[in-house]
């Protein structure tokens, strides 16, 4: 899954950035509140972590923009503004939900897991296709009744295909899905890796529409 942090702090955005990235996100940090109206246009996001206090653009600014521009990525507001009328007026213009500073790893992981299952419709943090389970709190996979050891890699593009089950996605797709900005990303890459998901869950789990991509099939 891929996050948006709209954070101009350095070091909040610097730990929060590899804190998303240990939690297996993907994390594209922006600084001010122009560049990230100018990345929600062009870049799809499951969700947006969103300080208030920007330069160029202030966060209560950017949900302006964006809600206007029928944008609709989750927004969770990350910030030191802890006055009611700043959260009333967060929520009112289309946040949906809001963190104070200093604030708990913990919690803001929880929230934002609440509303990328509101944004999918989903109740709770289980994944399910025939027999896989996925829980994205805890981060484990089982098949059958068994756990599935994999890397952090596997874990991502499992979940992007859970996601959207029997939806087919192509080569970009998955690679926007699983590397940020500035990422090195092999050409066999994502290959490599459905081979590897194939080892661990079976050769017909994921399967190939040539030409198109690959899709993971609930047969």
């Amino acid at each position: 899954m891929r996050v948006l942090l709209v954070e101009d702090d350095l070091m909040i955005g610097e730990s929060l950035s590899e804190a998303l990235q240990d939690e297996a996100y993907t994390v594209d940090w922006v600084k001010d509140g122009r560049q990230a109206i100018l990345t929600l246009k062009i870049q799809p996001y499951d969700i947006i972590l969103l300080d208030l206090g920007l330069p160029e653009i202030d966060g209560m600014g950017v949900l302006t923009v964006i809600r206007d521009a029928k944008i609709d990525t989750p927004v969770l507001i990350v910030t030191a503004r802890d006055q009611l009328k700043d959260r009333i007026a967060g929520l009112d213009l289309g946040a949906d939900d809001y963190v104070v500073k200093p604030f708990e790893l913990g919690e803001v992981f929880a929230r934002m897991r609440v509303l990328i299952r509101r944004a999918q419709g989903k109740a709770d943090n289980q994944l399910s296709v025939a027999n896989l389970s996925l829980d994205t709190a805890h981060k484990r996979v089982v098949m059958d009744a068994s756990p599935v050891d994999l890397t952090a890699k596997e874990y991502m593009l499992l979940t992007t295909f859970m996601l959207a089950p029997e939806k087919v996605m192509s080569k970009t797709e998955l690679e926007d899905s699983l590397y940020g900005w500035g990422g090195e990303v092999e050409s066999n890459a994502i290959e490599f890796l459905i081979h590897s998901l194939r080892k661990k869950l079976g050769q017909n789990r994921i399967k190939n529409v040539r030409g198109l991509g690959w899709y993971i099939s609930n047969i």
